[in-house]
């Protein structure tokens, strides 16, 4: 059977009718050939195999935290939607060593680190301690943290990572991590909407498994040509981990930045509230944190209403922060604390924790000194519930 090469051979000893005859047969069979390959990669989805492939924890040191960034020139990171990718970069895809005891950490931005150094997240800063359990197995803790709200990609991250055999979950949240409206309205959990649809069946999760937002691509956005943006986010993941092993960074952390705000108007409204109201688990997806106490089974969960940045500056007596009105965030920890104590949980509520010099660009972020301080007060309950 002629080759490609051969069939060029030709051409070029043909003459004029002879070479556009053959020309023609060339672009016929690539046509053939290109047409084939897209009805395959159809046909066998391989997207998520291919994102089990990774240079990462062998070639490539594993992340610290799960990929994300807005620029990857200066992040040496980037933002994708393969779960498989972002799990296979991340140091918790080695094996488990028989004298570690595992922490995972899961949540918000906060968690994740914005404008942190990897060892500066509370993930990092545990480790940096070196502490052990009672028996002698070392706690090492696994920042899985992803940036944006939402108790539910908390979820989809936990179900994932339950594979890696953890021994702990701590699990930081916030009140506007938990309203229903927001849950769905990560772009992780549009791009993934078949494991979503698992979790809110297997859960019976006060979710809509039609939603509206999730992704539904047609025949030809599901082919090579209409996955290729899918199919060049893998291979920069890869070629990123070149630069994040060579120099340990994976966020590019501005001299200056902007403080959150201190001064407020006179504004009472939160989410879709204009004026103060009665809150009630109606509104608030504790259902999400009651699967993910079913999704560890037998593990310790260990829930943390995280600080948040309390103001004294203009109409700090009717808002906390830029988040939170007091009525709606006083009403939240009330809430948060019945349900904690009805299902038997265990909570720690930090929420006033921090001094508010550290916190920097919004009322959940932390600096370097105010994760050592939070740091600080959750290693004893984690010790506690390691022995």
């Amino acid at each position: 059977m002629a080759t490609l090469e051969d069939e060029l051979q030709s051409v070029s000893e043909q003459g004029s009718t002879g070479r556009w005859l053959s020309l023609g047969r060339i672009v016929l069979k690539a046509g053939v050939l290109f047409l084939l390959l897209n009805l395959i990669f159809l046909a066998v989805e391989p997207l998520n195999s291919l994102g089990r492939l990774s240079l990462y924890n062998w070639l490539l040191p594993g992340r610290e935290r799960l990929p994300y960034g807005e620029n990857a020139a200066l992040d040496r990171n980037l933002t994708l939607n393969n779960l498989p990718a972002m799990f296979a970069s991340h140091k918790l895809a080695q094996a488990k060593a028989a004298d570690e005891f595992r922490v995972l950490v899961i949540g918000d931005s906060g968690t994740w680190g914005w404008l942190l150094e990897n060892g500066e997240t509370l993930a990092g800063q545990i480790n940096q301690g070196d502490y052990q359990t009672a028996d002698g197995r070392r706690i090492i803790a696994y920042n899985l943290g992803y940036p944006v709200l939402s108790v539910t990609k908390d979820l989809l991250l936990l179900d994932i990572a339950m594979a890696a055999e953890p021994d702990l979950i701590v699990w930081p949240l916030t009140l506007d991590s938990l309203p229903y409206a927001k849950q769905l309205a990560h772009p992780l959990l549009q791009n993934n909407p078949a494991e979503l649809r698992a979790l809110i069946a297997e859960h019976d999760l006060r979710l809509d498994p039609a939603d509206s937002r999730f992704e539904a691509p047609d025949l030809l956005e599901r082919t090579l040509v209409g996955q290729r943006r899918a199919l060049a986010d893998l291979l920069r993941l890869q070629a990123v981990g070149f630069s994040w092993a060579a120099t340990g960074i994976d966020q590019y952390i501005p001299a200056d930045f902007p403080l959150r705000k201190s001064d407020f108007e006179a504004d009472l409204s939160w989410q879709e509230f204009e004026e103060p109201a009665e809150l009630s688990t109606d509104e608030l997806a504790f259902d999400v944190l009651r699967a993910g106490v079913t999704t560890a089974g037998d593990v310790p969960v260990l829930f943390i209403n995280e600080p948040i940045f309390i103001s004294n500056g203009e109409n700090s007596d009717l808002r906390y922060n830029a988040f939170y009105p007091r009525w709606a965030y006083d009403q939240y920890r009330l809430l948060l604390a019945a349900e904690a104590d009805r299902e038997q949980w265990r909570y720690l509520d930090l929420w006033d924790a921090i001094p508010p010099q550290e916190f920097t660009n919004t009322p959940v972020h932390l600096t370097p000194a105010g994760v050592s301080q939070l740091a600080a007060q959750l290693l004893q309950a984690i010790q506690d519930l390691a022995d």
